[in-house]
C-alpha cells in the first residue's frame, strides 16, 4: 500500500526487504540519538524482530516515507486485537537532518488515515521532553504533537540507576527491613520465559497493569491476558533476542504470585537494562513487596550480567509510592515524557 503526499512517498516496509529494514534502522538510530543521547545505540536486532514479527495480539504496520529516493522517516501503527479495540499507538520518526520540512505531518496524516479506516477511535504517541534541572531535550516531538491536535494526557519521569555508585549494603539492609513485614511470602525467581506453574499468575498480574498504574487522561482498558498470552509474549521477546530477569512473591497459604517485577535486556549493548513492570495485588499492599521484588531482581540481574551498568525505569509524576522506592534504591530523575492522546479527526 501506498500513499503519495506532495513530493513525498510513502510506502509499507516488507519484512523481507533488507534496504526497507535498513532505511528503517537508520533513520530511527539517527533520532535517538538526537532526542535521548544518553540512550544506548538502538537494537538492531529489536529493531528488525519488530517489524518482522509484531507482538502477540497486535496488527503492526511500518511505512518509509521517501523523498524521491531519500528515506527521510518512517512511522509504525500497533493495533490491539484482543482488548483496547478503540485505540491505535504510533510512532513517527523523522531523521534529525530532514525536520520541519512536512515529513512528519505526511506520515501522520498518512497514520490517521489508516487508523481512520481501521475503526479506531484514538491515537496514542509518546515524545521525551526536558525536565526542569536535567539535561536539555528537544522539544519538536511536543510540538509536533500539539501542532497535530494531540492532548498531554499523562505526564512520566525517567529515572536512571548508574549501578557503579550502588550500595549493595544499602541494598541488604532495605531488603532485611522489608522481610520483616513480609511474613508469609516466598521469593521466586526466573529468568526468560516464564516457568509454567507460574504463567496463570504472571498472566493475571500483567493484565492489570494498565488499570492500576496511574493513566493521567488516556483511556486504557485492563489487557486480557491468559497463559497461552503470556507464553507467546514470552516467544516474541525471545525472538528479539531480549534477556529478562523476574522477581516475584508468592503467598504461601494460597500459593498465588502476588507480586511481580521484571527487568529486560537487550541483544546489544549489554550495559543498560529497561524496568520492564512492578506491581503488586491490591490486597497484597502494605507488605513491602514492591521493594522486596525490585531490589532482589535488581541484584539478580547484576548476578547474571556482570556487564551491566545503567537501569532505566519510569513512573508517573503522582506515582509517589513508587517513586519512593526507586529514590530509595538510587534512581536519579533525567528526563519528561509525555503520552499524547487524540481523538481521530473524522474527514
Amino acid at each position: 500500500m501506498s500513499t503519495d503526499t506532495r513530493a513525498f512517498r510513502i510506502v509499507e516496509i516488507e519484512p523481507g526487504d533488507p534496504a526497507a529494514l535498513d532505511a528503517s534502522y537508520e533513520i530511527r538510530r539517527a533520532a535517538r540519538a538526537h532526542d535521548v543521547p544518553d540512550f544506548p545505540p538502538l537494537c538492531r536486532r529489536l529493531h528488525d524482530g519488530a517489524i518482522r514479527a509484531g507482538w502477540p495480539g497486535v496488527a503492526q504496520s511500518t511505512w518509509l516515507l521517501r523523498d524521491g529516493d531519500r528515506p527521510l522517516g518512517v512511522g509504525t501503527v500497533r493495533l490491539r486485537q484482543v482488548d483496547n479495540l478503540d485505540n491505535a499507538d504510533c510512532e513517527i520518526d523523522v531523521h534529525p537532518d530532514h525536520r520541519r520540512r512536512g515529513a512528519g505531518r505526511a506520515l501522520y496524516r498518512h497514520i490517521a488515515g489508516y487508523v481512520r479506516a481501521a475503526g479506531r477511535r484514538r491515537l496514542l504517541a509518546e515524545t521525551c521532553g526536558t525536565l526542569p534541572g536535567g539535561p536539555a531535550r528537544d522539544g519538536c516531538g511536543a510540538g509536533f504533537a500539539r501542532a497535530m491536535g494531540f492532548a498531554d494526557a499523562l505526564h512520566e519521569v525517567r529515572r536512571t540507576l548508574d549501578l557503579s555508585g550502588v550500595d549493595t549494603d544499602g541494598y541488604q539492609r532495605a531488603l532485611a527491613e522489608a522481610w520483616r513485614h513480609a511474613d508469609g511470602y516466598s521469593l521466586v525467581q526466573w529468568r526468560d520465559g516464564t516457568p509454567t506453574e507460574h504463567l496463570a499468575g504472571v498472566a493475571y498480574l500483567g493484565g492489570r497493569l494498565l488499570s492500576d498504574a496511574p493513566s493521567g487522561d488516556v483511556e486504557w482498558e485492563s489487557e486480557e491476558i491468559d497463559a497461552d498470552r503470556q507464553r507467546a509474549r514470552d516467544e516474541a521477546r525471545a525472538a528479539r533476542g531480549m534477556r529478562t530477569y523476574s522477581s516475584a512473591l508468592r503467598h504461601d497459604r494460597t500459593g498465588r504470585l502476588v507480586a511481580w517485577s521484571m527487568l529486560v535486556l537487550l541483544s546489544s549493548p549489554p550495559d543498560h537494562a529497561w524496568q520492564d513492570i512492578t506491581l503488586v495485588d491490591p490486597p497484597h499492599r502494605g507488605h513491602r513487596l514492591g521493594t522486596i521484588a525490585k531490589i532482589a531482581n535488581l541484584r539478580y540481574a547484576m548476578a547474571g550480567e556482570p556487564a551491566l551498568r545503567f537501569a532505566h525505569t519510569w513512573n508517573a509524576a503522582v506515582n509517589e509510592h513508587m517513586i519512593s522506592i526507586n529514590q530509595a534504591m538510587g534512581f536519579r530523575p533525567v528526563d519528561a515524557w509525555i503520552e499524547w492522546q487524540q481523538e481521530i479527526p473524522r474527514d
